[in-house]
């Protein structure tokens, strides 16, 4: 579990894009799922790390090393990222670096909290100066989901790549006399959890949500004018992680919603699959969306996030690169989707990649 005690962004600290240059530091999770959208192969990434030196002479038999801070430039190969153990990693060769660390060498960074870096870039695509530039803005409003019936409630924290599930609370209903008794002290431990959590993360909205009723009878037992003054009612007809994603598509959570990207990437998806349901002004699937790129007739590239960590796995990147610089040229949006929710999911059975056109092709 992630705990964010302050509403803390991405510091930019130095930026000249003409000169391909940008200097960060990081204050959170979001912020590396930020930087790994945003570094690719070949790029340059210099700061401070952590690197093991050998100690003695070369031809002794046994060398001792300590690992000692060093300042270093590496040409990026691959990047991963890992938000259960909240690090991205980057890996690449040594361009610069002191005597004793060899040019060539391989070495990681090792990226997280209050880490320091900048990032040398031949070409700043812009949608890759937007991520930066909005990552480094106020951070957004930190919004709570909570979706429950009379027996189960679930606890999930948007994030801008999808959402996070905090926890889970499950009552014990077994007669239909003890219901009313049950009821009573469940809606309690709900209450308890929202309240626990709007302290710790200072909430600015709260969204419940349930099938039927249950939600009203909820409210009926909080007490608090200023933990009722942050919830907002939805309907569900379900519980569970499946209703968490169809909570973020209600109409009722639209305006707590309206300012984060994840509600965007909902929106975005459905668009696509609107057109591609219509035979109309869509393309999916790597070469399809390759050849709208090149005729110039891509408004809006969507393609998720898992989809890119694949292709640089495979050392096949550089297709998606070409088809988002042909995007970007053309004025066109490119948006990374995050595969954490529904919406990534659904595109990456589309193939990870897809585009809604400006015109209708004829293939």
């Amino acid at each position: 579990m992630v705990y964010c005690l302050k509403n803390q962004k991405m510091k930019l600290m130095h930026s000249d894009f003409k000169r391909g240059e940008a200097k960060i530091k990081v204050e959170n999770l979001d912020d590396l799922w930020y930087l790994n959208q945003i570094i690719d192969a070949k790029d340059l990434v210099k700061g401070k790390t952590l690197r093991k030196i050998k100690i003695g002479l070369d031809n002794q038999r046994k060398q001792d090393s300590v690992k000692k801070p060093v300042f270093l430039l590496i040409e990026v190969e691959k990047l991963e990222f890992s938000k259960t153990s909240n690090i991205l990693r980057i890996s690449g060769t040594v361009k610069e670096g002191p005597e004793d660390v060899p040019l060539g060498s391989y070495h990681t960074f090792s990226i997280e909290e209050n880490s320091i870096i900048t990032i040398i870039k031949q070409n700043w695509l812009r949608f890759q100066i937007d991520k930066l530039k909005e990552a480094s803005k106020e951070a957004r409003s930190k919004i709570l989901i909570c979706v429950h019936d009379r027996e189960e409630a679930y606890f999930a924290m948007i994030k801008k790549y999808g959402y996070q599930l905090l926890s889970e609370i499950k009552g014990n209903v077994q007669k239909k006399a003890d219901v009313q008794k049950v009821e009573s002290t469940f809606y309690k431990d709900i209450i308890n959890q929202l309240e626990e959590y709007n302290k710790r993360y200072e909430l600015s909205k709260i969204i419940v949500a349930s099938p039927a009723f249950w939600k009203e009878d909820l409210m009926k037992q909080i007490s608090s004018d200023e933990l009722k003054s942050r919830i907002i009612l939805a309907t569900c007809s379900s519980v569970g992680e499946n209703a968490i994603n169809e909570v973020l598509k209600r109409p009722e959570t639209e305006e707590a919603l309206k300012q984060d990207r994840i509600s965007r990437e909902f929106k975005l998806v459905d668009e696509l699959l609107a057109e591609i349901a219509k035979n109309s002004m869509a393309s999916y699937g790597l070469e399809e969306t390759k050849n709208a790129a090149d005729a110039g007739a891509v408004r809006i590239l969507l393609v998720t996030d898992s989809f890119i960590q694949e292709k640089r796995q495979e050392n096949d990147y550089n297709k998606i690169e070409d088809i988002m610089k042909n995007v970007d040229r053309a004025k066109g949006d490119v948006v990374i989707i995050s595969s954490e929710h529904e919406a990534g999911k659904k595109l990456n059975g589309l193939g990870g990649i897809a585009a809604i056109l400006r015109y209708r092709l004829n293939y």
